[in-house]
């Protein structure tokens, strides 16, 4: 009887522990696709062209990316629940500073220290479940984490955009405070520390981060990373701006029809753990390289189509297929790296995908801009990307 009181404490534990990281990771992907759908009315309000929206949005990037190796080192070291916490608290101080200024510098310096905060979240959050979590469980619950991109999706492009519509500092103010009450959840649910036997640690010798930095595997994924991000933030940071140029559609309409396609994109997460947990188990490069192909292939349907109905299937299934590819890179860790160092291994590996992030609007803003306004150049950039991202893959060694 005890046993079965201890199990059910024990499975109610880990649903408030999931439901709590779930919703830190669904406003993290709030924020960053909620920007992307802002910058249209602040464009037009300040005048700013598509090169100075894009370094708004790179600059969130960067500080994302400098805090990514920082904040993997420190959940490894402090534990994960402080840095959850400090970054989640962090992000909300500087979503209301956001909807309270208006220059140029100013929202890219906060966006810039709002990235900052982003970047401790994911890599003490694979931290968390690492600790909490026996091995077999780890790439489910990260991929049912992770489908939380498709929830803040559908968030950004419903609540987020019709606040925006109305006016955009509304929607930081929102944003802010869904911030504040992730940070409540987290302080709740997640456990300070781990449980060894969960994770099943034992009294090895501690790994040094210089191995960490440089071992062949970690290297590998964070240049597949970056390559796969510049075409998820490239579709993240410019869809708007080509649905609204391309086939005239209002903001409005723009957040409904890309919160169809977030509905997908969750879906495809969590499929993709199961496929990856069971089917593909041992076969991640393989599930890789087919999906970054295929995703290849769609974009390019997807910018050469002039029918709207049309253009939304291409997306929809780019979406998935490039969120599975995600998964996949972002969950291999668990299975091929100790769970002493999962928080350093991802900060690293999760660095390549900001600098994507980072790099993405930048680059593809500039392409724009030389195209004459034109987005081909830039998706066929994306579609490049994605194809050397599963080539990239090929190089991970199987686990020991």
């Amino acid at each position: 009887m005890e046993t079965q009181v201890e199990k059910t404490v024990a499975n109610k534990s880990s649903a408030g522990l999931i439901f709590a990281l779930m919703a830190g990771y669904s406003m993290i992907y709030m924020d960053k696709s909620m920007i992307s759908t802002a910058v249209l009315p602040m464009a037009k309000e300040f005048n700013l062209d598509a090169g100075q929206t894009g370094m708004i949005m790179s600059f969130f990037f960067l500080g994302y990316s400098l805090m990514q190796i920082p904040g993997g080192w420190l959940a490894d070291k402090i534990g994960a629940k402080k840095v959850l916490m400090l970054s989640l608290a962090i992000i909300s101080i500087f979503s209301f500073a956001f909807g309270a200024v208006s220059s140029l510098m100013l929202f890219i310096a906060i966006r810039f220290f709002a990235g900052l905060g982003h970047g401790g979240y994911p890599p003490s959050c694979s931290k968390s479940i690492a600790d909490n979590f026996p091995q077999e469980r780890r790439t489910f619950i990260q991929s049912l984490i992770l489908s939380t991109s498709g929830i803040g999706g559908i968030l950004a492009f419903t609540l987020g955009t019709n606040l925006i519509n109305a006016n955009w500092r509304y929607g930081y103010l929102a944003l802010g405070t869904l911030f504040a009450v992730a940070f409540v959840l987290v302080g709740i649910f997640v456990p300070k520390q781990a449980t060894s036997a969960k994770t099943g640690t034992s009294n090895k010798p501690a790994i040094k981060f210089s191995q960490v930095i440089t071992n062949r595997n970690v290297l590998v994924l964070f240049v597949a990373m970056l390559l796969l991000n510049f075409l998820l933030y490239g579709n993240m940071s410019w869809l708007p701006s080509f649905l609204a140029q391309k086939f005239a559609i209002d903001i409005k309409t723009i957040g409904y029809l890309l919160a169809v396609n977030a509905v997908f994109q969750t879906a495809a997460t969590m499929f993709a753990g199961a496929l990856l947990s069971k089917l593909f188990l041992g076969k991640e490069r393989m599930f890789i390289l087919s999906t970054t192909v295929l995703a290849a292939i769609l974009v390019v349907a997807f910018v050469a189509s002039n029918n709207l109905v049309l253009s939304m299937i291409c997306l929809i299934a780019v979406s998935m297929v490039s969120v599975s590819a995600f998964t996949a890179i972002f969950t291999w860790p668990h299975k091929i790296m100790d769970p002493s160092i999962i928080g350093s291994s991802i900060g690293i590996i999760n660095t390549g995908g900001t600098l994507g992030g980072f790099l993405a609007p930048m680059i593809l803003g500039q392409l724009i801009k030389a195209a004459g306004g034109s987005f081909t150049l830039a998706f066929g950039f994306m579609a490049a990307a994605s194809l050397l991202c599963g080539l990239c893959a090929l190089g991970v060694k199987k686990e020991a």
